[in-house]
């Protein structure tokens, strides 16, 4: 495959992004051919430095700054570099995306998607009124806007009480008072709303998912999790098989005509062995590379899907594969911080 994939998502830090577990995904690939070119936010996000991975990386503007923005930008570099498929890996950018598929096509430059109707229908906001209307069991959930709501909706759901934010972030708290701190930690970070969903005790599933927007599931790779860090990530983890699972998952798919790349988080209740959905994630996970791993490339299946190619339902993933997080340091030049902070840019010099 000689094209070049333009990822986003790059920091991996406590809360990492996708886009690098996603990178190594493509590299695994033995026909693998292209560029990988790194899209970043901020010269400091850790892994845009991994010279094995990237061949060029640029920065460019944060979603909040719109999409004539980042149309510019891609614009620049698409002139530099050539772009095949542009992945974007965040919850945040991806409205910007949606709204440049058209521009972006016209010069040559494809994306795989779901669309923003789609992407709303599983926010966390309205993803259990969804639920409901397709029989899928969810959380008892309110939605909140108001600090002041707490009180009330503690009374409906119970303690303890999982706050999340509006994109990422989860936390268990076992008072009024924690929940209020949470509220604000997440306010401040990702604005409103804020999501109370009742703790259900119960082992953590999550399945990586590819849909091709006509109702089906292409691939998946359903997952245990073993180890959690303190905002809810998985550390660890381990493939299972599991038909109810992956029942779910294409259930799901089916019913929001999902198409690209997402991630379906599911919590067998202790008491009923029952699969209840906790959240869908419009985007891959930062787990990912393990779908590469236990042999179901999911990022490399998006990719062919963006250029068109016909991509079959890809075969069942082998249980008992095992992944475990590790930070790493990377060692560079103070040239390479010095070339993004001033040019915007950093081209490796790939060894013979």
């Amino acid at each position: 495959m000689n094209y070049n994939i333009a990822v986003t998502g790059l920091s991996a830090t406590d809360n990492p992004a996708p886009g690098i577990p996603i990178t190594r995904c493509l590299r695994k690939d033995n026909l693998w051919k292209g560029k990988i070119i790194g899209l970043a936010y901020d010269a400091f996000d850790t892994g845009i430095y991994d010279e094995e991975l990237l061949d060029e990386v640029y920065l460019i503007p944060y979603p909040n700054e719109g999409e004539h923005a980042l149309l510019h930008r891609l614009n620049e570099i698409h002139a530099r570099t050539r772009i095949d498929v542009f992945l974007p890996t965040l919850d945040s950018e991806l409205f910007n995306a949606n709204r440049l598929a058209h521009d972006l096509s016209e010069i040559g430059i494809k994306t795989f998607l779901p669309s923003e109707e789609q992407v709303r229908m599983r926010s966390k906001a309205l993803l259990a009124d969804f639920c409901v209307k397709h029989g899928i069991r969810v959380p008892k959930t309110e939605v909140l806007n108001d600090m002041r709501t707490i009180p009330h909706a503690i009374q409906k759901l119970g303690l303890p009480v999982v706050i999340k934010g509006v994109f990422y972030e989860a936390y268990v708290c076992h008072s009024i008072e924690e929940a209020n701190i949470y509220f604000g930690k997440l306010n401040a970070k990702w604005g409103l709303p804020i999501i109370a969903q009742e703790y259900l005790p119960g082992e953590e599933y999550d399945v990586a998912c590819v849909g091709d927007g006509k109702g089906n599931l292409v691939g998946a790779v359903p997952m245990r999790k073993l180890r959690l860090t303190e905002k809810g990530k998985a550390w660890a983890g381990v493939t299972i098989r599991d038909k109810k699972l992956y029942e779910q998952a294409e259930k799901l798919i089916d019913a929001l005509q999902w198409r690209g790349p997402c991630e379906v988080e599911m919590l067998k209740d202790a008491k009923t062995n029952e699969y209840i959905l906790v959240e869908i994630n419009p985007r891959f996970p930062s787990w990912i590379y393990l779908s590469a791993g236990a042999g179901v490339n999911l990022p490399l299946a998006v990719v062919q899907l963006a250029l068109g190619e016909k991509v079959k339902k890809l075969h069942t993933v082998q249980p008992g594969f095992t992944f475990v997080r590790h930070a790493t340091d990377l060692v560079c030049p103070m040239s390479y911080l010095e070339s993004l902070t001033t040019k915007g840019e950093l081209i490796f010099e790939k060894k013979k």
